[in-house]
């Protein structure tokens, strides 16, 4: 009976162990509380995260802070250790392997050490079991089995666009936590606002709290990255070759390891030393797959959205304008037309002002070269990057 209430709450099966031993009394004012289907509310056991549903390897302590997550990071990191208090709801949004999924195993890491009874699961999941309560005519039954949870961290909340049943259960289970200040984390690759087909009362209560973005690590933090993963890898890559990787794996974390899994893997299988051109040859592969499944833009729209980030007319970067704050803009155009349309030398040349190939060769490594060292200029790039996606989304 245990076991089957347990699997049915967290919605995976588990197996129950009983140890007997003296009653604290900080723990007395917890009494069993029955459940609708003849079970005992998990307020009279252990906290409902267990080790087993969270990712070992997602801490606070593993996670990688940089001015593209430094706010949700740090509201994560406040409520983790005050939680119902402030930031009530934390919503946390974001693309894909951006470090959300990370931060909640963070917070349950966290709360594990607390007498406090913490609840992870992915929207999907919620989904899956609220329809199974549906059809077992326990529709109710499965909202209560909520009410003994002190912390609710759900995951991809966008899952339940178009689920009417659904978000209207949630909103009910969403409005018990916060009329208790009992604190919930939600995360999202969109903000509340642009998920389709959301209940306008769901979407008024996620945006009631602290809507929190986190976007692709920047050039330092991806760097940093890198250099932390290549320590537990136990490999050692030169500088360039750790440039070169965060300068072409720069949409997600997940690529980014990706490559540096590889060349580590390799390495240690030849036995050899690895150079820029090795590295380059070994992720040939994985460069044509980055290439074409980023978004590709025209280049007079980067050139505008060059010329509208840095104030600067777009026939100056076009022009023969060759006053310094122009020649540098130039030379970012350049860089992300190669980037993100990937002309060839020639073609980008044309486009700006009818240069030659080596010009656009030299504008093109400068930024690159610099884009490492630079926190501000990695900061515009990445800001132009975002502008772009969001024109093109909308």
């Amino acid at each position: 009976m245990v076991c089957r209430t347990i699997s049915a709450i967290i919605g995976q099966n588990v197996e129950v162990q009983f140890q007997v031993q003296a009653v604290r009394k900080d723990l007395l004012k917890h009494t069993a509380n029955p459940m609708p289907d003849g079970g005992v509310s998990l307020k009279t056991r252990q906290p409902a995260v267990k080790s087993a549903f969270l990712n070992p390897k997602y801490t606070f302590d593993s996670f990688i802070v940089g001015d593209c997550n430094r706010l949700p990071y740090t509201a994560a990191m406040e409520l983790a250790g005050n939680p119902g208090v402030a930031f009530n709801p934390l919503f946390i949004y974001g693309g894909t392997a951006t470090g959300k999924t990370h931060l909640l195993h963070a917070i349950g890491h966290t709360l594990k050490a607390t007498d406090l009874f913490t609840l992870y699961m992915s929207a999907e999941q919620f989904t899956n079991d609220f329809i199974a309560a549906i059809r077992s005519k326990k529709a109710e039954e499965f909202r209560n089995k909520f009410t003994n949870i002190n912390v609710l961290l759900l995951d991809d909340i966008q899952f339940l666009s178009g689920k009417t049943q659904t978000q209207e259960c949630i909103f009910h289970i969403l409005n018990d936590f916060l009329d208790d200040n009992r604190q919930v984390v939600i995360t999202s690759d969109r903000p509340p606002r642009d998920i389709d087909s959301f209940n306008i009362r769901l979407r008024s209560r996620l945006e009631g709290g602290l809507v929190a973005d986190i976007y692709p690590p920047d050039h330092k933090t991806r760097l940093v990255i890198l250099e932390l993963k290549a320590h537990q890898l136990k490999s050692n890559f030169d500088p360039s070759i750790l440039n070169f990787m965060a300068t072409y794996f720069h949409r997600n974390v997940r690529e980014l390891e990706g490559a540096l899994i590889r060349l580590a893997t390799y390495t240690r299988l030849n036995n050899a030393n690895m150079d820029l051109n090795a590295a380059k040859q070994v992720l040939a592969d994985l460069l044509s797959l980055s290439k074409q499944s980023e978004a590709r833009y025209t280049p007079s729209t980067i050139v505008n959205a060059v010329a509208d980030y840095f104030a600067v007319p777009p026939e100056d970067i076009t022009g023969r304008k060759r006053d310094l704050k122009t020649s540098r803009v130039r030379h970012i155009a350049m860089y992300l037309i190669r980037q993100q349309n990937h002309s060839n030398l020639t073609e980008i040349g044309q486009i700006l002002g009818c240069r030659d190939h080596s010009t656009v060769i030299h504008g093109c490594e400068k930024i690159a070269a610099e884009i490492g060292v630079n926190s501000q200029l990695s900061k515009a790039i990445e800001d132009i990057r975002n502008i772009m996606k969001s024109s093109k989304a909308s």
